[in-house]
């Protein structure tokens, strides 16, 4: 498990770096999520915490989705989020020239 300051600048580095991606200003983004420009720096930056409503208020700003997951479910979810080789896109079964499935 990550410590919380690690935590913090994790957070901080995924909405700086989607921020950017949109092309969006801190100022645009503190004024969509209904905060000040510094204090949305100060998440941004890792330095500091926010209340999950605010993370919510940011992530809707940013087109993204804020999702709760239980500790024990973590390792599953990455799994699934990682395509490790080029196998990993290949359909779960396909369709036989003679009309039957293999998996």
């Amino acid at each position: 498990m990550k410590s919380e300051p690690d935590a913090l600048l994790e957070i901080g580095r995924l909405l700086k770096t989607t921020r950017k991606s949109l092309g969006f200003t801190q100022e645009r983004v503190a004024e969509m999520a209904g905060i000040s420009r510094p204090r949305y720096r100060e998440i941004e930056a890792g330095s500091s915490s926010a209340r999950t409503t605010t993370l919510i208020n940011i992530s809707r700003a940013l087109n993204m989705e804020l999702m709760l997951i239980p500790q024990s479910m973590i390792p599953a979810v990455n799994a699934l989020l990682q395509l490790d080789s080029a196998d990993d896109d290949l359909p779960a079964f396909v369709v036989s020239p003679d009309g039957g499935a293999d998996a």
